[in-house]
């Protein structure tokens, strides 16, 4: 008889940045934290220094690391180019409203990015972020972005990237990623810092 998995993995989206308190796109542009961005992702410090992470990934973009730096686990982090935000293409940078001048009732989940990629290419890395986690076995943060983290938690659901959809994520919160009977759950989502 096999032991049903007990793993746990959290989940830690970045601190607020101009561009998304604005509901600007952002993937490659490396833009800083806000002061309350760097103040709710220190907040995270208290609930995270109680876990025993034995494997931590973070994004390599500028304001996933400064979240990491911040919440105490940047030291241990495993820089993790899957991690990075869904390439919103010629749409970084723009709002959904901005985009929808010329696209009406466009999403990141309904349309294609030029020049970016698609939800299937994101569910692909987190695939591979997914198996590696997996892999360790150990209790695991994991500190990235709001649509990579959706499209993460859907497909460790065992839903297609697309079933990413139904989970809004703010800036500078945590979820729990787990098992139940042997089966992949979501156990939190969205928190605020304790």
């Amino acid at each position: 008889m096999t032991t049903p998995p007990t793993q746990k993995v959290i989940l830690v989206r970045h601190g607020e940045t101009e561009w998304s308190l604005n509901g600007r796109h952002t993937s490659t542009t490396d833009i800083p934290l806000t002061a309350l961005g760097e103040q709710r992702a220190a907040m995270l410090q208290p609930f995270l220094s109680k876990w025993n992470f034995g494997l931590v990934l973070c994004s390599p973009r500028l304001r996933a690391r400064r979240t990491c730096e911040l919440a105490g686990w940047s030291n241990s982090a495993e820089i993790t180019p899957d991690l990075s935000e869904w390439n919103y293409g010629d749409y970084e940078g723009l709002t959904t409203p901005e985009i929808r001048k010329s696209v009406p009732d466009w999403t990141v989940f309904t349309h294609p990015c030029p020049n970016g990629e698609s939800a299937s290419d994101v569910g692909a890395r987190v695939d591979r972020v997914i198996s590696k986690i997996r892999d360790a076995g150990c209790e695991t943060l994991v500190v990235g972005h709001a649509h990579c983290l959706r499209v993460l938690t859907a497909r460790w659901l065992g839903l297609d990237a697309l079933g990413s959809r139904f989970f809004q994520l703010e800036t500078g919160t945590w979820s729990e990623l787990g098992y139940e009977h042997g089966n992949p759950v979501l156990k939190a989502w969205s928190a605020p810092p304790a």
